[in-house]
């Protein structure tokens, strides 16, 4: 089956046994970012699970403001989430979570997370994640995550990011169904969002996923950099680091290098 043809919001949306994520998709074949598409959406007041969802993002970035390439054959998405304030801090979690198991279901491969929202394969990244929140104080006017996975791409066809990338068909051997891929995406990061929403937490699992923990780090938080033994992580999703001297740092958001 021809994975260009399938990929569409008619398509993915009529095989979703969901309540509301992907309920609504918006396709494009080119897009300069999902999120920047999704920010208006949302104050258009889009439904909650709304999908933004292009074949190629052009402009697309990552956490401290990086370029993110997401070339034909990669999967760009964002949805619309409009959650309580206390259900923030779960939401990298929630989505680096449902990346992962989707991962898994679809290809069998053994995908990682790297603090905060990496998803790495064999120590490489195949996934980038961000999650961005537009609030006016206590309240959340709405919350995006935008997801951006390395599907179907030739990483060799990429030098500036061979030593760092991975993608799932070079991981396996043979291209991936983005379409299935896409599917048990949506469908885990509706489930995980609904534990939450129920009251129930995703911090125990995405704390056990992490492969920093109780390793030496270096993390860049692009204003200042901290080395040590990252030695847990907060419920509200913020790495401890304890540095040679033993005093404890807690860094909320950084780019984190594990030294050899």
């Amino acid at each position: 089956m021809n994975d260009e043809k399938i990929l569409s919001a008619e398509s993915i949306t009529r095989e979703l046994d969901t309540r509301f994520i992907g309920q609504r998709i918006f396709y494009y074949p080119s897009l300069t970012s999902t999120m920047e598409v999704a920010r208006q959406k949302a104050q258009q007041g889009a439904a909650e699970g709304t999908v933004i969802l292009t074949d190629e993002q052009t402009a697309g970035r990552g956490r401290l403001k990086r370029l993110w390439l997401s070339p034909k054959g990669s999967i760009a998405l964002s949805i619309i989430l409009y959650p309580g304030i206390n259900h923030l801090p779960s939401i990298l979690m929630l989505a680096s979570l449902a990346v992962v198991h989707s991962i898994e279901s679809v290809t069998g491969l053994k995908p990682q997370i790297k603090w905060p929202n990496d998803v790495l394969i064999n120590d490489r990244k195949v996934c980038g994640i961000l999650v961005e929140n537009d609030l006016r104080g206590n309240t959340v006017n709405h919350t995006m995550i935008g997801i951006g996975i390395n599907a179907n791409l030739r990483i060799s066809d990429f030098p500036e990011v061979v030593s760092v990338a991975t993608s799932l068909s070079t991981e396996l051997g043979r291209e991936v169904s983005r379409f299935n891929l896409i599917k048990y995406l949506l469908i885990e990061v509706e489930r995980l969002y609904l534990v939450l929403t129920a009251g129930g937490s995703v911090y125990e699992e995405w704390r056990d996923r992490l492969i920093t923990l109780g390793r030496n780090v270096r993390v860049d938080t692009g204003e200042a950099i901290y080395e040590g033994v990252a030695e847990s992580v907060a419920r509200d999703g913020s790495l401890l680091i304890r540095s040679t001297n033993g005093s404890m740092t807690k860094v909320v958001a950084g780019d984190v290098t594990l030294p050899e």
